[in-house]
């Protein structure tokens, strides 16, 4: 019995200390300029899970700006630096939309979803209005010279 509870008072700090270091990470994310995005790699239109789930791959994080890029941190990651960087010279906005029904319940309420691609790899972006103006001034503020974002048509 002795090994037993050992092992799960182990367990249980490592879960805390895990846990700790989530919350210290967003703080720390948040203080220094960052805002909340979620964010799915595949559109559910073309996931390969068939599952007909429109909820499938949705992941909340912070994004945080860097010159021509916009870090995206995954909230339940333990990776110290950033899961998803986007440049904006590559960036491609394709679609504007409303949460589908079934997304309205995973997504912040009153979020718009953004459809990108980049270099060819499409994503789902879904940030709040004042985090869209944000990202689409910042978007749009390429420097002079540089290639800059393109509206698909």
């Amino acid at each position: 019995m002795g090994a037993t509870a050992l092992f799960v008072s182990i367990a249980l700090l490592l879960a805390c200390l895990c846990l700790g270091y989530l919350a210290f990470r967003r703080v720390r994310l948040m203080r220094g300029g960052g805002v909340d995005v979620c964010l799915r790699r595949r559109p559910a239109s073309r996931s390969r899970l068939r599952s007909g789930d429109g909820t499938a791959g949705w992941h909340f994080g912070v994004g945080r700006y860097r010159g021509d890029e916009l870090a995206w941190f995954r909230l339940t990651s333990l990776r110290p630096g950033p899961t998803v960087v986007v440049d904006r010279t590559e960036l491609e906005i394709v679609d504007r939309r409303t949460p589908a029904n079934p997304e309205a319940y995973v997504i912040p309420h009153g979020a718009s979803v953004l459809l990108c691609r980049i270099r060819g790899v499409e994503l789902e972006l879904a940030m709040a209005p004042g985090v869209l103006t944000g990202f689409l001034s910042w978007v749009e503020a390429t420097p002079p010279g540089r290639t800059g974002y393109r509206q698909a048509s």
